[in-house]
């Protein structure tokens, strides 16, 4: 007969970010220690609130199963002493199993006998195994934590009651000076202390004192009633997920309400009001039917309908004063010039130890000139670049960015247009920033995308530059995400990006000018492509292609982000053909054995060859030699599988390592002439085809 189980973790409020992974860390970490200590459970569910977090488990079993197993111990040599008689090894081993001597017996394995015992475990009762959970309570990590009083002990927030219920019986134990009981707390302003006498009783419990625990069931009553008052007003209102995921962690009874401003802020751009509302505030924003923003907003209170209209006024005031900054703002920052505010960032700090923020869009400027020579641009296209990199900055310095820093590049754009700027050098400042998360959206044009791609390598060489370098999983500057951009962006747009010779012209054309430019970068090319290689494999690894084919299409000779990923997504379409294994096996040994050549230009003497098999290779390799710099990545390969009988025969007649230093030294030309093919294709060595 199973029993159910309830944990509560009773804290000061928790930072809505972190309600949701908390409370599903307990959860799997409970389940991991109820398995762990073979205690049979059907399934649990997960509860919380900004003031707790609970699990409850169903059906758990009321005692742990018994478990007979055998062990195995010493050697059966250093078992048994000289006289034959247990040594103090085999002793201590029983002794150490609960057992005794007159249970040993020997297998062998592998040839040679061990001794071996059989073990019988008692299964405790749940009750006792319960006990133990304040070691998966305070094991619970948080990305803030926080002591309180004298304690050593870091939580997210002081724990202030445990309710710990077997059905109806209280677990006993203790985290700090914190015992477990069966009384839990209601809504800290509508309810009151609350005794749950059985597992099964909780929800109605804590319901019956203002506390929604279950967060599904919260968040569909959000939903419920903001969707009910959109209807009665025609209004359309988008339940942004973020949002709604945090006003849902923010209140543990929730009431919408909606409320009102003054439709002259709707002069101001709808961004600025979108973000005073949902960033600022934790409102959903109204529309109507075309989607034009109205004057109304809907908020979500923590608590009942008892005098909401107060509420509504409070909300309305504090929205209002809001607005009333971003007007003024947004009106004073047209009075001021994109040349004035690109003069004050000579003022303003991009880090010390890199420089200001105009030196970083003069170095950014010339990166984008010369990635942009890899693209291609138009004249016009050209001058739009030119101009974009020369102020795309510009309004960090103004006040609407310093009232609402989300608001970068989106205001760069709206200021950029109001003062006559191309639409194109507009939208390049607005889409620089992207994408700005892993998955984020990429920059839709040409300019932004060769913006986005500048800046954040600028950021990158910069950094690195100074030692400032990602390391473990710290990267303050986000420099992992920055990179993973540039690659994701450069996959998009499907341009050329040899990431070498690019590094080498960027880092050659800023030292020039360190003057002008504020920083040398770093002529040590190795960290910083490493470090853009693992980005790329993080890229191809979203295609479920096979690791060891990331690292051969990677490691290649030739450099371009686009070939190599063509190159993975070849290979990877062609594991499975039957001629794969035999091909990769016969160039696998052409490249380690050209790895000998004690030679870096590749001369073969058609005179040296001894069999025909050498003629017929060297012949073959030159036919393939003619086209291969403008073959396609798939041709290429294709032309490399056609060499493996050629290789085959050559390998069967020829002793490569000849006691003649001469003939051997040609053959192993000949390998390197065929395995610089190959690197420029992958590096075919690296794949497990075994």
């Amino acid at each position: 007969m199973s029993k159910n189980f309830l944990l509560e973790i009773g804290l000061e409020e928790i930072p809505a970010h972190v309600v949701t992974p908390s409370m599903e860390q307990l959860q799997k970490k409970i389940e991991s220690f109820l398995k762990e200590n073979r205690l049979v459970f059907e399934r649990t569910i997960a509860y919380s609130t900004p003031r707790r977090l609970a699990v409850k488990v169903v059906g758990l079993a009321q005692k742990q199963a018994d478990i007979e197993e055998e062990v195995k111990g010493p050697a059966k040599k250093i078992a048994l002493d000289a006289d034959g008689n247990w040594s103090k090894a085999a002793q201590g081993f029983v002794r150490g199993q609960g057992v005794t001597t007159d249970d040993i017996t020997f297998k062998e394995l592998k040839g040679v006998e061990y001794v071996y015992v059989e073990k019988f475990v008692k299964g405790q009762d749940a009750s006792e195994v319960l006990k133990a959970l304040p070691k998966v309570i305070t094991s619970l990590t948080f990305p803030i934590s926080m002591h309180w009083a004298n304690y050593q002990l870091k939580y997210i927030r002081p724990i202030h009651w445990l309710i710990a219920l077997l059905d109806d019986e209280v677990i006993p134990f203790e985290i700090l000076d914190i015992k477990t009981g069966n009384v839990s707390r209601g809504h800290r302003f509508l309810g009151k202390d609350v005794e749950v006498k059985h597992a099964d009783d909780y929800e109605k419990a804590l319901a019956s004192e203002y506390v929604m625990v279950d967060p599904v069931s919260r968040k569909g009553k959000i939903i419920e009633q903001i969707t009910s008052m959109a209807k009665q007003n025609h209004w359309e209102v988008v339940l942004d997920a973020s949002l709604l995921e945090e006003v849902n962690n923010l209140v543990e009874y929730p009431t919408a309400f909606a409320g009102s401003f003054d439709g002259k802020y709707l002069n101001v751009p709808e961004e600025v009001l979108v973000t005073s509302m949902k960033e600022h505030q934790r409102y959903f924003e109204v529309r109507d039917e075309k989607q034009a923003l109205l004057p109304y907003f809907i908020s979500v209170r923590n608590g009942d309908e008892n005098h909401i209209e107060n509420v509504v006024k409070g909300n309305q005031k504090v929205l209002t004063a809001r607005l009333e900054d971003a007007e003024f703002f947004y009106q004073e920052d047209q009075k001021i010039s994109i040349e004035t505010c690109v003069e004050k960032l000579k003022n303003v700090t991009f880090h010390e130890k890199i420089g200001t923020i105009y030196e970083k869009m003069q170095r950014v400027g010339k990166i984008a000139e010369i990635i942009s020579a890899q693209v291609g641009l138009s004249q016009e296209e050209a001058a739009h670049l030119k101009r974009a990199s020369s102020i795309y900055k510009f309004d960090l310095v103004t006040n609407m960015v310093g009232e609402f820093p989300e608001l970068q590049g989106i205001m760069g754009e709206k200021y950029a247009l109001l003062q006559g700027e191309n639409a194109a050098v507009a939208r390049a400042i607005r889409e620089h920033y992207m994408p700005n998360s892993s998955n984020g959206e990429l920059p839709k044009s040409k300019i932004g995308a060769l913006l986005a791609i500048a800046d954040k390598l600028d950021s990158v060489l910069s950094f690195f530059s100074v030692g400032m370098i990602p390391n473990g999983s710290n990267d303050p500057y986000a420099l992992r995400r920055q990179t993973y951009g540039i690659i994701r962006i450069v996959e998009e747009k499907g341009w050329k990006f040899p990431i070498i010779h690019l590094h080498k012209q960027i880092v050659a054309c800023i030292n020039k000018s360190q003057d002008e430019y504020g920083i040398a970068f770093s002529n040590e090319n190795i960290e910083i492509i490493e470090f853009i290689r693992a980005r790329m494999k993080q890229r191809l690894s979203a295609y479920d292609i096979r690791h060891d084919v990331i690292e051969a299409a990677v490691y290649a000779e030739q450099d371009d982000v686009q070939k190599v990923f063509e190159a993975a997504k070849m290979l990877k379409e062609h594991l499975n053909d039957d001629d794969f294994r035999g091909s990769i096996e016969a160039l696998t040994r052409v490249i380690n054995l050209a790895k000998k050549a004690e030679i870096e230009t590749v001369t073969v003497n058609p005179n040296l060859f001894e069999n025909p098999s050498e003629e017929r290779l060297f012949r073959e390799v030159a036919h393939v030699k003619k086209g291969y710099k403008d073959f396609t990545l798939n041709e290429k390969y294709m032309a490399l599988k056609n060499l493996r009988p050629y290789i085959a025969t050559y390998f069967d007649e020829t002793m490569v390592m000849s006691e003649n230093k001469e003939i051997k030294k040609n053959r192993l030309a000949q390998l390197k002439e065929i395995a610089r093919l190959v690197q420029n294709f992958a590096s075919l060595d690296l794949l497990v085809v075994k």
